[in-house]
C-alpha cells in the first residue's frame, strides 16, 4: 500500500498563530481566568488540549468579568464584541487570522463609503458573522447561484469567506455578470485555502481512495471532502484513527490523505501510521506476493520525478527512451527546446544517455510522457533563486495582464510583477508594458508552489539613486549651474538641476523685494543659479539667482553718476517723498520739494505707485547707500508773466 499526503495539509498560518497565542497566555496568565468565546478553531482535540492548560470556552462575553483574559479566535469577531470587551474591562488577546482581519478593514471602509456589502459564504459560519459585524450587520450573504440571482442594484462591494471554493465564487460572479450587476470584488479566499484545495484535488485524481482528516464541524475540511468526491468516489472523512475503515482500506493500493487547516500534525501522522501498518496477517505468501515484490522493484516513476534513461529511437516528432521499467518514456518534440530550424536528430541519437522529467504516467498509448523543457525549468528556477540570494538582475518579458499586475516570463518560468512594482510612478494600466523586456530584481521565490515575484521598480530606484549620486558628486557649493523652474510656492521656487530639485528662496531671487516668485520667473524657464548650500543627507540644496548678478551698490560708480538723468518706477510713497526703483535692489529718493516746481501738500497729487518717471541724480552717498533724485530738475520751470508798471496802469485809466 502506498500512502500519499497532499501538500499544504494541516495547520495554516492563522491557526498556528491562534494556538501559539492561546498557549502563551496559558503560561503567562496562570491564576487568571482565560477564555475563548466559542472554539478557538474547529477541532475538538485541539480545544480539548487547551482546556487542559486552562483555556476554557464560553458562549458570550456576559460569562466573564473584569480582569479576565479573552482570546479572540481565528475566525474573528464583530466590532460590537470589541466595544463590549472595553465596557467590561476584559483583557483581549486578538488571535484573528490576518487574512480575516484584512476583510474586516475592507468591509468597514466600504460601508463607511456608502457601498452595499455582499459576503459570499455561510451565514452561520463564525467568520461570516464576524465580518458582517463590521458593517453593522447590513451585509447581504450569498452561498449559491439562487442567492446571487436576488442581488440587483449599483455600488455593490463583494468579499468572500476565506474558506469557500473558487468554483463557488466563479458561479456567483457569473450570475451577477449575467444580470448586469455593477460590483467591485475583492477575492479574499485565503491563498492557503486555495493551495490546500488544489493539492487535495491533484492527489485525489491520482489515488484509488482518499482519506480526509479533520473535525466534522470544520468548514474548510468539509470543502476538501466535497472536492475529493468530485474525482474520487472512494472518499472517507475521519476525525481520528478510530474512524478509519481499515477493512475497506485494505483493498486499495494507492491512498491519498488530505487534512483541513485546523487539523493538528499529530492527528495526520497517527492516521498515516495506522494505515501503513495494514498487513495481510497470518496469510501464506503466494507467488502473487512475490510478483508484487517484483513489480515494486520495477515500479513506474511518478509525475514530477526526474528519470534517467537511454535513447532507443529518435524520430521527427519524438524521442523514445528506455528507462529500465515495463514502459518506455516518450519525449514529444514540443517538450524539447529547439532553436531556429533545429531537429531532434541534430541534438540526440540512439544510445545517448538522457535525463528528463515525468509529466504524465500514461500518454494514452502505453508510454510515460517525459519532458526536457520541464527539467530545464528546474535550472531556470535555480537561476532565479540565485538572483534572489545574490541580489543580481535578470531580464523578463511581460506576457499578459492579470488582476493587480502582470505575468512576466524568465525563460520557461512565469512570475508576477505587481502594478506597484512595474514603475517608480503610478501605473493605472499595464497595457504600455505588454510585450516589453524589463530588468527586474527577484523579491520572492517559492518553487514548490511555482510562485516568484519580480520588481522592475527596484531597478528604477537603483538607477535613480545612482544618477542622483552622480549629480551630487558633480556639483559643489558656489558652482553656477543651469536649471529649470518647475513649480512655485509662497516662499520661493523649486528648480530642477537634472534630477535633483533645489530651492530658490524668494529672498535669493532678486536684489529687490518680491511678493511672489512669479513676478520675475516663469514655469519651464531656464535659469543660471548659484549653489549656496548642500545637504546630501537630507537631500536639500539651496540656490541663489541674484548671486549670479552684481549687487547694484558694488558697481554703482560704473553705472550711475551725479547729474545723470535716469528712468525708474515709483515703488513707495511717503509724506516726505517718493522712492523710485532704478533697478532691483537700487532705489533713489525724490524729496517732496524735488517732485515739481510748485509747492505740494501731497505727493499723491503728482505721482502714483508703478508710475514710470525720469529723474536727475543729485547725490550718491555710497557710505549710507542713498541716492537723492529730482524729477523737477528734468523739466523746465513754467513761464510766469510780468505784471504791468503802476504808471502804465494810471495812464491807461485816464485814457479810458
Amino acid at each position: 500500500m502506498e500512502v500519499i499526503l497532499a501538500e499544504n495539509s494541516g495547520f495554516c498560518f492563522g491557526v498556528k498563530q491562534a494556538i501559539n497565542l492561546a498557549e502563551k497566555q496559558a503560561e503567562v496568565n496562570r491564576g487568571k481566568r482565560i477564555f475563548t468565546c466559542g472554539p478557538l478553531i474547529h477541532n475538538s482535540m485541539v480545544t480539548g488540549q487547551l482546556k487542559d492548560k486552562g483555556v476554557q470556552i464560553i458562549s458570550s462575553l456576559s460569562e466573564c468579568s473584569e480582569g479576565d483574559v479573552v482570546i479572540v479566535r481565528s475566525h474573528g469577531e464583530p466590532k460590537a464584541f470589541y466595544d463590549l470587551a472595553d465596557e467590561k474591562k476584559v483583557t483581549l488577546v486578538d488571535a484573528t487570522c490576518p487574512f480575516v482581519k484584512k476583510i474586516h478593514h475592507l468591509v468597514k471602509d466600504a460601508y463607511e463609503e456608502g457601498k452595499r456589502v455582499v459576503i459570499i459564504g455561510d451565514k452561520d459560519h463564525p467568520e461570516v458573522i464576524g465580518v458582517n459585524g463590521w458593517c453593522e450587520n447590513t451585509a447581504t450573504i450569498v452561498n449559491s447561484k439562487e442567492d446571487a440571482s436576488e442581488i440587483l442594484g449599483e455600488n455593490i462591494f463583494i468579499v468572500c469567506q476565506t474558506t469557500i471554493t473558487k468554483s463557488l465564487l466563479d458561479d456567483i460572479l457569473s450570475v451577477l455578470d449575467k444580470n448586469g450587476v455593477n460590483y467591485e470584488i475583492k477575492n479574499t479566499i485565503c491563498s492557503a485555502t486555495t493551495d490546500r484545495q488544489k493539492s487535495c484535488l491533484m492527489v485525489a485524481k491520482d489515488c484509488d481512495c482518499m482519506v480526509i482528516v479533520g473535525d466534522k464541524k470544520s468548514s474548510n475540511t468539509q470543502k476538501l471532502e466535497e472536492i475529493s468526491k468530485e474525482v474520487c468516489k472512494n472518499t472517507f472523512f475521519v476525525e481520528n484513527t478510530s474512524d478509519l475503515p481499515l477493512k475497506s482500506l485494505k483493498k486499495y493500493c494507492k491512498i491519498g490523505v488530505a487534512a483541513g487547516a485546523s487539523t493538528p500534525e499529530f492527528a495526520i501522522k497517527e492516521v498515516i501510521a495506522t494505515m501503513s501498518e495494514i498487513t495481510l496477517d497470518n496469510e501464506m505468501l503466494t507467488m502473487a506476493d512475490f510478483m508484487d515484490d517484483i513489480d515494486k522493484s520495477l515500479r513506474l516513476p511518478r509525475v514530477g520525478e526526474i528519470v534517467n534513461g537511454t535513447i532507443h529511437q529518435v524520430t521527427e516528432k519524438e524521442i523514445i527512451v528506455n528507462m529500465g521499467c515495463k514502459k518506455d518514456g516518450i519525449i514529444p518534440k514540443d517538450e524539447v527546446t529547439l532553436e531556429g530550424e533545429q531537429k531532434l536528430s541534430d541534438l540526440f541519437k540512439e544510445g545517448d544517455e538522457i535525463q528528463a522529467k515525468v509529466i504524465k504516467t500514461d500518454d494514452g498509448d502505453g508510454g510515460i510522457l517525459l519532458s526536457k523543457k520541464k527539467l530545464e525549468i528546474n535550472e531556470h528556477w535555480k537561476e532565479i533563486e540565485d538572483a534572489l540570494e545574490n541580489k543580481t538582475v535578470i531580464t523578463v518579458k511581460v506576457q499578459r495582464a492579470v488582476n493587480g499586475g502582470v505575468i512576466a516570463s524568465y525563460k520557461e518560468v512565469s512570475g508576477f510583477i505587481p502594478l506597484s512594482q512595474l514603475s517608480d510612478k503610478f501605473v493605472e494600466s499595464a497595457d504600455e508594458f505588454m510585450g516589453k523586456e524589463l530588468d527586474v530584481r527577484v523579491t520572492r521565490v517559492d518553487q514548490r508552489r511555482g510562485r516568484t515575484v519580480f520588481s522592475h521598480k527596484a531597478i528604477l530606484a537603483e538607477e535613480k539613486a545612482k544618477a542622483l549620486e552622480e549629480i551630487w558628486n558633480s556639483i559643489h557649493v558656489d558652482d553656477i549651474v543651469e536649471g529649470t523652474v518647475m513649480r512655485f510656492t509662497d516662499y520661493g521656487a523649486f528648480v530642477d538641476l537634472g534630477g535633483i530639485d533645489g530651492l530658490l528662496h524668494i529672498s535669493e531671487i532678486s536684489w529687490g523685494k518680491l511678493k511672489n516668485p512669479g513676478e520675475v520667473l516663469e514655469i519651464g524657464q531656464k535659469v543660471q543659479v548659484k549653489i549656496l548650500s548642500m545637504n546630501a543627507e537630507k537631500g536639500k540644496i539651496s540656490l541663489g539667482l541674484k548671486q549670479t548678478r552684481p549687487e547694484p551698490w558694488s558697481v554703482i560708480n560704473e553705472n550711475y553718476q551725479v547729474g545723470q538723468v535716469v528712468t525708474g518706477k515709483v515703488v513707495q510713497i511717503k509724506e516726505y517723498g517718493a522712492f523710485v526703483e532704478l533697478e532691483p535692489g537700487l532705489d533713489g529718493l525724490v524729496h517732496i520739494s524735488e517732485v515739481a516746481h510748485k509747492r505740494l501738500t501731497s505727493i499723491a497729487d503728482e505721482l502714483e505707485l508703478g508710475q514710470e518717471v525720469s529723474a536727475k541724480i543729485l547725490e550718491i552717498d555710497e557710505e549710507r547707500k542713498r541716492i537723492s533724485l529730482s524729477i523737477k530738475a528734468t523739466v523746465e520751470p513754467p513761464v510766469v508773466e510780468e505784471e504791468p508798471a503802476a504808471e502804465e496802469e494810471e495812464v491807461k485809466a485816464e485814457e479810458e
